[in-house]
């Protein structure tokens, strides 16, 4: 089953990559099948062990192979057109997130899979992410979130296989990095609106402290302070009362779509009575109630790089940029 040639210019562990596509394209090995051992291999051809191993990890960052624990290595898909294999790690789901994953795809071009998992905040589960799949992948793109220590987990995995997204914390500045810079870009884009921040009487910022970045918060903080505005910071609108000449900020859905309920329920016209400024730019947000204002990255360039990064193996950290679109609800 195993093909290995002297002199014939092509590299021994790439005859055994051969080898063992050619004998799942003849159907001599099928998926589920075990694969001749490392040793009998090495044994059999006069190999070095390492010469083998990398035969063996190359097919198995594809998903080509698996390995067993003290059984040996069985064929795990007969797809061998795939070339790389790549984990994708998001904290969730949403309709910005999805922009970023299919530019992200299509981008990349073909015989490469992706797979896509998901933390949901959780330190546990995102450690045990990268654990379990640790050595499967030839790279690694991760978006931390605000989790906390995630280089504790992280760092199982090759440096030069990583790639950080959308935050980047201090333990994380040696990894390959397209970020967004939270305190900046909303200090920024509230300063380019402060002639229209003016007319309200305070502003508040919904803030969750589970998922929203720091830098947002301080970058709030910051304007506010140096404009002398007013200013409140809210875990949840859920039990707030609305009223007259309040400006929101507002960095998840959930919470625009709670505001402007509520805003209805007590009569009040964007705009005139309160006003709301958005996180992330959707086409909903386009139409909705005339148009809501919207500090908003990229999110298909950031996806776009973020496979141009991968394919040319660049090691280098790029801030995603981010305006601010002005429409009815400011």
């Amino acid at each position: 089953m195993i093909t290995v040639k002297k002199k014939i210019g092509i590299p021994k562990y790439k005859q055994i990559i051969n080898s063992i596509e050619d004998a799942i394209i003849s159907g001599t090995l099928q998926k589920g099948d075990q694969i001749p051992s490392i040793n009998s291999i090495k044994d059999e051809h006069s190999l070095s062990r390492d010469t083998v191993l990398t035969a063996f990890n190359e097919l198995k960052n594809r998903g080509i192979i698996h390995s067993v624990v003290g059984k040996g290595y069985y064929v795990s898909s007969e797809n061998v057109n795939v070339t790389q294999k790549i984990f994708l790690l998001f904290d969730e789901l949403n309709s910005f997130k999805e922009d970023l994953y299919n530019s992200f795809l299509e981008h990349l071009g073909e015989n490469i899979q992706v797979d896509i998992f998901f933390h949901h905040f959780n330190e546990n589960l995102f450690s045990k992410l990268i654990f379990d799949n640790a050595g499967d992948y030839n790279y690694y793109a991760i978006m931390p979130a605000n989790l906390k220590n995630t280089n504790n987990a992280i760092q199982n995995l090759p440096q030069e296989k990583v790639y950080i997204l959308d935050q980047i914390h201090d333990d994380l500045l040696n990894y390959s990095a397209i970020y967004q810079n939270f305190e900046k870009a909303i200090f920024n884009n509230l300063t380019k609106s402060l002639h229209l921040i003016k007319k309200y009487k305070k502003l508040i910022l919904v803030f969750s402290e589970d998922k929203q970045p720091q830098g947002m918060l301080k970058g709030f903080t910051i304007f506010c302070k140096k404009n002398s505005i007013p200013f409140t910071v809210l875990n949840s609108l859920q039990d707030h009362t609305l009223e007259k000449g309040e400006l929101y900020i507002i960095p998840d859905d959930k919470s625009l779509l709670r505001i402007i309920k509520k805003m209805k329920s007590n009569a009040f016209i964007l705009t005139k009575d309160i006003g709301i400024i958005s996180y992330n730019d959707t086409l909903l947000k386009e139409i909705v109630e005339g148009g809501i204002t919207t500090i908003s990255t990229d999110f298909n360039m950031m996806g776009k790089r973020l496979a141009e990064m991968i394919l040319n193996k660049e090691v280098i950290k790029i801030e995603n940029p981010n305006n601010l679109i002005i429409r009815n609800s400011l």
